[in-house]
Parts: structure tokens; C-alpha cells; sequence
């Protein structure tokens, strides 16, 4: 069973829904032991990394989190969930994260080096991924494909060998971050339809032991 960390955001049940759509068996937790237990888990995010953090503290699923990672059951992190896996957000002041991947999380800059337009923030809507080599969670995604972000802030983890793709928006920034059992997007594979649904059926295969 895939369990779904339920810590107070959004978006839990299309999560569930793609699981749902692939075969996969999934079941939104906000219990601590149910997470720590589970198969694989699933850590989504949506909202302020401080909340997101605070959050999880208060219910015990920080912990279950690494309990599950700890002992390498498969963990999939999506969009603040992404970012919540590394060191420390500049989100509302510096915030400390889990901690589990050494890195930043900093905020799309207003206008880039040498340009006088503004970037749009936050970064929304559909996107490509450039692929930096293979992974089990990208197993028959094309180098380019288009996936959905809704963001304001991107990771910047210090080992650049976990970036296993990564996406253009005035600079490049990590869409895909892998690191043994621990996978991570960016992006929302739940709103990315055909390839996000190739995501979430990927991470199945891997609850069960296959890839």
C-alpha cells in the first residue's frame, strides 16, 4: 500500500485519483503510523514550506518520513514536498527543512542577470524536462517532455549527482531530484496527464518491488 502524507494541504485526492487511474493502490494518512508502515510513500505539497514543515512536526509525520526513507522504502516528494527534503527554504525567512538531501531552497529572482524584464512569478503552468541521464521514476519519459508547475521557489542541492532532470525558466533549476529510494518533482505528476500518469505508474511499480 502507498500511503499518502496527509498534513493539512491540498491536492491529496487528485494524487490519489492518478494513483487510482494506474492501477495503484493508495490511501491518503494523516496517521503517523500508517506512514511509517506504509509500502512507499507519497509526500505531497502545496502551500508556504513553513506551514508544510510545521505541519508535519506537530502530527509526528516528520519522523515517519524518515522512518520510511531510513529504511529504503520508496518516497516520492512532490513540489513542496521537493523542497521540504532539503537542508533549509528561504521562504518567509529562513526555514529549516528535513534535511535528507543537503540543500537550498531560494526564491525565482525578480529579473534575471543582464535582462530588464521581469520574470513571472511564480512559475506557472506547462513545462519541458531536460533529462540528465536515466532514472526508474522517468522509465518511458522523452527528453523535452512537458509537465505542470505552479512554484515560486526552486531546490538547489548541493550534490548535483541527484538532479536527474532539470528545466529551463530564465535559469535552470532541479525538476527531478533521485538519491536511492528517495525520488523528488518539482513539477505536479498528478496534473501532468499523460506523462504524469507514467510517473505515478512508475513509483507503483516501485511500492511493489519492480524497476
Amino acid at each position: 500500500m502507498i500511503a499518502i502524507v496527509d498534513y493539512g494541504a491540498g491536492n491529496l485526492w487528485s494524487v490519489q485519483n492518478g494513483f487510482a487511474r494506474v492501477g495503484g493502490q493508495a490511501q491518503v494518512s494523516a496517521d503517523p503510523d500508517v506512514v511509517a508502515c506504509a509500502d512507499a510513500v507519497v509526500f505531497p505539497g502545496v502551500g508556504a514550506f513553513r506551514d508544510c514543515m510545521h505541519n508535519l512536526a506537530s502530527r509526528g509525520l516528520d519522523e515517519a518520513l524518515r522512518t520510511v526513507i531510513n529504511t529504503g522504502r520508496p518516497v516520492l516528494a512532490i513540489c513542496v514536498g521537493m523542497q521540504a527534503l532539503l537542508t533549509d527554504s528561504e521562504e518567509f525567512g529562513l526555514t529549516p527543512g528535513l534535511g535528507v538531501i543537503e540543500g537550498h531552497v531560494h526564491r525565482f529572482p525578480a529579473t534575471l542577470p543582464g535582462h530588464s524584464t521581469r520574470l513571472k512569478v511564480p512559475h506557472m503552468g506547462w513545462n519541458q524536462l531536460c533529462l540528465r541521464r536515466s532514472c526508474p521514476l522517468l522509465e518511458g519519459i522523452p527528453d523535452g517532455a512537458f509537465t505542470y508547475f505552479v512554484h515560486s521557489y526552486y531546490a538547489v542541492p548541493k550534490d548535483p549527482e541527484v538532479v536527474v532532470a532539470c528545466t529551463d525558466y530564465g535559469l535552470d533549476f532541479a525538476s527531478v531530484l533521485w538519491r536511492d529510494n528517495l525520488y523528488a518533482t518539482q513539477f505536479h505528476p498528478e496534473k501532468s496527464q499523460i506523462y504524469g500518469l507514467q510517473i505515478l505508474r512508475n513509483f507503483a511499480a516501485l511500492s511493489q518491488g519492480g524497476g
